[in-house]
């Protein structure tokens, strides 16, 4: 006995099941993909071998010109498959920007994602995450934002592919003013992948992340666990994870069930360390929150 407790209850309570898988997400690699030391091909093993994780999330720049490849793709999915490795999203960034207030650019990043979303399909994959960019004012964006996003995700709708919007700066960031958004479109496939930490608003201003995840949560279809430093007790240094669980927890309603990707963005520890840090993070405070 320990403190009243058996073995056997310490290993049922460190064993409890999370309310929530684990993704890795592509781009914390980014570094050793961009160095050639790893492809988007083999991205699905190293996840799955190195780090005991079983669901990843794409990164459209590391695979750009295969979106209509079906040969690539029938290799990717089967490689997937063969590890028992879920294929998640896909995150586009190279499509264009669905927020232009040029109603004919705009049109343009609406049909350069559809490629996304299909290919998204054959992979098996749930959504793509999209950003909403474009210079204009706060309403301006918006209203550009309701068309752009909301006929991509009419396209989505008819592919049963969601399309969900992470806070990525600039408006993105903040929850009110997507929450809106998100609203007018009034579509179960526009949802949202609310990040740990890109909550900034401008230069000078950022958004509140805690209040913005909560904002985000009754819309998200995954959330995206951002983490750049740990102190010695393995806390990231400046994002209260315990925090932000809990809040991932009780906004969604129904409960939230779904991917927590990780995604490591730090500099001080090399991306395989992070990637480790984050998971460890994730798995002890998420035992406990579950």
């Amino acid at each position: 006995m320990l403190n009243g407790w058996s073995a056997e209850c310490l290993m049922a309570a460190s064993a409890r099941k999370m309310f929530f898988e684990i993704s890795l997400a592509e781009w914390s690699l980014h570094r050793t993909l961009q160095a050639g030391k790893l492809t988007n091909m083999e991205f699905p093993a190293k996840a799955k071998t190195d780090f005991g994780i079983n669901a990843v999330e794409y990164v459209d720049q590391f695979f750009k010109d295969k979106a209509n490849d079906q040969t690539y793709l029938s290799e990717l999915k089967k490689r997937a498959e063969d590890l028992g490795v879920r294929n998640v999203l896909i995150m586009v960034d190279t499509a264009g920007p669905l927020a232009d207030l040029d109603e004919t650019k705009r049109k343009q990043a609406v049909e350069s994602h559809y490629q996304w979303v299909d290919a998204a399909k054959f992979l098996g994959c749930h959504s793509i995450r999209v950003n909403l960019r474009g210079k204009g004012t706060a309403d301006e964006i918006a209203k550009s934002s309701v068309d752009g996003l909301g006929r991509l995700a009419e396209y989505g709708r008819k592919a049963g592919i969601g399309v969900i919007v992470e806070n990525h700066g600039g408006y993105s960031s903040d929850g009110k003013w997507l929450m809106q958004v998100i609203r007018q479109i009034n579509n179960p496939y526009a949802g949202t992948l609310p990040d740990f930490d890109n909550f900034k608003l401008t230069d000078t201003a950022v958004y509140d992340r805690y209040l913005g995840v909560q904002e985000m949560m009754p819309f998200a279809k995954g959330v995206s666990a951002k983490a750049r430093d740990f102190d010695e007790q393995g806390n990231e240094v400046t994002i209260d994870y315990d925090r932000l669980l809990q809040i991932v927890k009780k906004e969604k309603t129904p409960a939230f069930k779904g991917y927590i990707g990780i995604e490591y963005s730090g500099n001080r520890l090399s991306e395989d360390d992070g990637i480790r840090a984050t998971k460890a993070l994730l798995d002890r405070i998420g035992q406990r929150v579950s």
